[in-house]
């Protein structure tokens, strides 16, 4: 079983760590806003944790293993909103917990993955939860807890009510873009240190 950091010393190490400049870093000029658009260089750092209307909904060997309507998602200074759900509204048999994969994040907190298995099929490293979310900030994170966010590139299909998103560039973060979002976002190469 994959052991977590103790909650109250990692809280109290990640506030005297963090650090979040206003706006884009020199070099990155935000993409022109239309109507109906929102920009990743006005998502707010620290994360914004927000209910989600629409359906939210997940294909992974061609069947669906996660929809809700119950969804959160986390914006966050250029980066794509990254989606959650409540794992009662996930195939929670699908996913397979990595033993000893832990990784940090400076807002939320300790966070494991998932591999996909289903049907023969198999993703590694597809989805990731924060069981016990930090808060010191009061944004609400405890809501997440045990939530379930899939990486667009590491199944089938991802939607956003009819829309099917596609992954945030790079790879190593989990956001979905929409047809309404622009950038530039961070994960292309030269971007890490956005």
């Amino acid at each position: 079983m994959t052991e977590l950091p103790d909650k109250q010393a990692l809280t109290q190490y990640l506030a005297q760590h963090r650090n979040w400049p206003p706006g884009p870093p020199p070099g990155v000029t935000p993409e022109p806003v239309g109507e109906g658009e929102e920009s990743v260089w006005d998502f707010p750092r620290p994360p914004r944790l927000e209910d989600v209307a629409s359906t939210l909904k997940v294909v992974f060997a061609g069947q669906v293993i996660a929809e809700t309507t119950s969804g959160h998602r986390m914006r966050e200074t250029a980066g794509a909103p990254v989606y959650l759900f409540p794992p009662e509204d996930v195939q929670m048999a699908a996913l397979k917990l990595i033993d000893g994969k832990v990784s940090v994040c400076e807002w939320k907190g300790a966070c494991l993955y998932y591999d996909l298995e289903l049907d023969g099929q198999h993703s590694a490293e597809a989805a990731f939860t924060y069981p016990d979310p930090i808060d010191d900030l009061n944004q609400g994170y405890e809501k997440i807890g045990g939530h379930i966010a899939f990486y667009a590139s590491r199944v089938d299909a991802a939607f956003i009510g009819d829309e099917q998103v596609t992954p945030q560039p790079g790879g190593f973060y989990a956001g979905w873009v929409t047809k309404n979002l622009r950038g530039p976002i961070k994960g292309a190469p030269g971007s890490n240190s956005w």
